[in-house]
This record gives structure tokens, sequence and C-alpha cells, in this order.
């Protein structure tokens, strides 16, 4: 299958507008969300499941991703992850799906924007905006987590993370795990977060297979520095990576 333009026919010397990379399988919906982006002065480009969008970004990266949640060939979280694994992207999730859960993971894996169908394309586009203005403008790390970020070396390549310059020893999903909390030092993770996040196939996982990991991540920085505590509970909700951690090593 052809891409859809602008990825096909690049030209040379017209100014380039935002692009926006539209994954959704229903052809009817697509052409609005076209319509709407042209009008409003973005330049979007539709693809109908995951595979074509990962090969368009691969062409070209996209200002900003709309994302439907059902695609045929795989599950829109899962092609977040994807995304995210090859791109910094804004990426505003589309979906039929009604159920709070569905929302409150979309956001919590890193997504930036979550719409429901049916869908205003005012309003999108809005949104739209709106996410493009924010990741324009990054904020400024604390002092906090600067230090904290500090603490952890992430290779992913080598699929290693080394703490106060200790290599730890981790299983595949502690690798995920904790990757994920040192990304966003301070934030929040529900478990079902870190489920989407960092396991396979995340509905036949359970809530206590992150508890275990996390059991076992805390034992192997425990071991590096038994007077500190990373990893911090957040009761009834999830875990969070600690942002108050010394750059270097405690004496002792």
């Amino acid at each position: 299958m052809a891409l859809a333009p602008p990825y096909d026919r690049p030209h040379p010397t017209r100014p380039m507008k935002p692009l926006i990379l539209i994954v959704e399988d229903e052809p009817g919906i697509a052409d609005t969300l076209q319509y709407a982006l042209r009008t409003d002065g973005f330049e979007p480009a539709w693809v109908p499941s995951a595979a074509a969008a990962l090969a368009a970004v691969a062409q070209r990266e996209p200002a900003l991703v709309i994302l439907d949640v059902g695609l045929p060939d795989l599950n829109g979280f899962e092609l977040f992850k994807q995304l995210r694994a090859r791109i910094d992207v804004p990426v505003v999730f589309l979906t039929a799906r009604g159920d709070e859960i569905d929302r409150v993971v979309g956001l919590e894996l890193g997504a930036d924007d979550y719409i429901a169908k049916p869908f205003s394309p005012r309003e999108l586009v809005a949104r739209v905006r709106n996410v493009l203005r924010r990741s324009a403008r990054p904020a400024a790390p604390t002092a906090a987590a600067t230090a904290t970020a500090a603490a952890f070396e992430v290779d992913d390549g080598k699929r290693q993370i080394r703490f106060y310059g200790n290599a730890l020893e981790l299983s595949r999903y502690e690798f995920g795990l904790l990757r994920a909390l040192v990304r966003r030092p301070g934030h929040v993770y529900t478990r079902d977060a870190l489920l989407q996040l960092v396991w396979d196939d995340a509905t036949e996982s359970l809530d206590r297979t992150v508890d275990a990991h996390v059991k076992t991540v805390r034992a192997k920085l425990k071991a590096v520095a038994p007077m500190l505590e990373p990893i911090r509970t957040h009761r009834g909700v999830g875990y969070a990576l600690a942002e108050d951690l010394p750059q270097r090593l405690p004496a002792g």
C-alpha cells in the first residue's frame, strides 16, 4: 500500500506545514480529520494500520500523531510504545472506548491527550494546537529531578541500567519497569499503566506481577544504596521514582 501524501510526494520548495499523522482504520473518520486539519493549516497524512504508521515515521517524522486505539493489526497502546521507542513525538489517542481505565492508561503511558469518539473536529484541532504549543516549550527540569536522573544511566542499546555507576543485573521486565520510572521521576504510574507499558500481553498479567517485579528491583537498588528508597509506593495508586535522590552516593 502506498503511503498517503505528503510521504510519497514531498515538495522541494513549498513551505513546510506541521505534519499530522493520522493512524485510523475507518476511512470516514480519517477523511473528517484530514479535512479539519487541512482547513486549519496543517498537513495531514493518513495510514490505516500500525505497520503503515511505523513505515511512515521511518520516512519522515511528524509533528504529532493522532492514534486510534482500536487498530486491525496492533493494539494502539502497543503501537504507542513502539513509536516512542523510535521518536519523541506528541500523541493524541482517539478511540470509541468509553471506559475510564482506557483513558487513564493512555495518559499515564505518556500520551499528550485523549479524545473519545464521537468527537467534534473543531475541538480535536484545538487540542492538537494546544499539544503542539506545550511540546514546543518543554518545561525545564527541576533541580531534584535532575539530581535523580544523574543517579541513573540508561543504555537502551545494551539494555542496561547503572545506579550510581553500578551496573544492575536486571531481567527483561525489571529493565522495562525501572526504565519507565527513570524516564519520569516523580510521576506516579498505576499498576495498569506499567502493565501496558512494559509487559507484552498486559491482558494476561496481574497487578501482583508488577508488585513482585518492583520488589526485586528494590532489592537490587538497595544492594547498591541501602540507605535510599528510590521507588516510592503510592498506596491504592501505584509507584513513582523518588525526585529527591542525591547526585552522588552518600558516604557510608
